[in-house]
């Protein structure tokens, strides 16, 4: 038998359907929502589900706690570790403190501000480092190294990815009851996980639909991994205003995934992101962090055709802070 962390170990669809049922305990359904104004914008019905309205604001939590349920008894007494641009550190911190085990949280120094305070807030110590010259895989696995901490990865894990597929689990369930037949699904993505996971549930419930990854501009190393066949990474020194989806390269277990189950990827850039956030705010009352916002952007941009087509989309985050929100969305 398999452990938690076992190598190379991917999941499976029956891994996400029990992942549904035991992260019902700590994490809620969030909505699937429409937009009449936006349909008629894009010619087609675009679904949007509301992972911001999730606990921590973002789809993180399900991957966290649908893994750190598995911890032992002396895992816990001994705590985790986890490196996170910000909302994965958040999900393990919230879940760390319903389990009753401590966090350790490996942050890059330019996050913003409100992720690493709701880290904090939720009882996590957060060790900053430098994402242009530092490696925070590293960091986290010395950090777990000499204190005896056990790593909840952000996507390279099966049981966390597992976690993040019941986002498409959901939403495939909700468009049914709403009538409709999902044709395309668009996950945001930075090393995989969500798509990855949300790929398994298309292939496996809509096995007609097509499933695509969205990234910022600067950031497409799943488009380029796609097209070259091999994981790629991007060049250094690209900036996005997308801090959540800023890996430097997809991950090796959601490549083996996505390689498999995705059509391809999409790309945007930050003026097309920060339309998608003035776009969620005016039309469905959502407020969305920008890299939660990169797969409405796609579909908005008119990146793939829709006219009369079913298109659903994740708005992944909502961690953004009141500062940047306003200057962004024009107040």
């Amino acid at each position: 038998m398999s452990t938690p962390d076992s190598p190379h170990d991917l999941p499976t669809f029956a891994d996400i359907e029990d992942a549904a049922r035991h992260i019902a305990a700590a994490c809620i359904v969030t909505p699937l929502l429409e937009s009449a104004v936006i349909n008629a914008r894009v010619g087609g019905r675009v679904l949007v589900k509301a992972e911001g309205l999730q606990r921590t604001g973002s789809f993180k939590m399900r991957g966290a706690y649908n893994r750190m349920r598995l911890l032992s008894a002396d895992e816990l007494a001994r705590g985790v570790v986890a490196y996170s641009s910000g909302n994965h550190g958040q999900a393990v911190a919230a879940t760390a403190r319903l389990l009753g085990t401590t966090a350790t949280v490996v942050m890059p120094a330019d996050a913003p501000r409100t992720k690493a305070d709701k880290t904090r807030a939720l009882g996590a110590e957060v060790v900053f480092y430098d994402r242009q010259r530092d490696d925070r895989v590293a960091i986290g696995r010395r950090l777990a190294e000499e204190r005896g901490l056990t790593m909840v990865p952000p996507f390279e894990n099966r049981f966390v990815m597992a976690g993040a597929g019941t986002v498409a689990l959901e939403t495939v369930r909700q468009a049914e009851a709403m009538g409709a037949s999902i044709d395309v699904l668009i996950a945001c993505c930075s090393g995989g996980g969500l798509a990855a996971g949300c790929g398994l549930v298309m292939r496996a419930l809509v096995p007609h639909g097509e499933m695509f990854a969205a990234e910022p501009v600067g950031f497409d190393d799943t488009a380029r991994s796609l097209a070259a066949g091999h994981r790629v990474s991007n060049a250094p020194g690209a900036i996005s205003i997308c801090d959540s989806v800023l890996a430097p390269t997809p991950g090796e277990l959601t490549f083996e995934i996505n390689r498999e189950h995705l059509t391809g990827a999409l790309s945007v850039t930050d003026d097309e992101v920060i339309e998608a956030m003035r776009t969620a705010f005016r039309d469905l009352g959502l407020v969305a962090e920008p890299g939660g916002s990169v797969a409405l952007a796609a579909v908005l941009a008119g990146r793939l055709p829709l006219e009369g087509r079913t298109v659903a989309v994740t708005l992944s985050g909502s961690n953004i802070d009141l500062a940047s929100a306003l200057r962004w969305m024009g107040a």
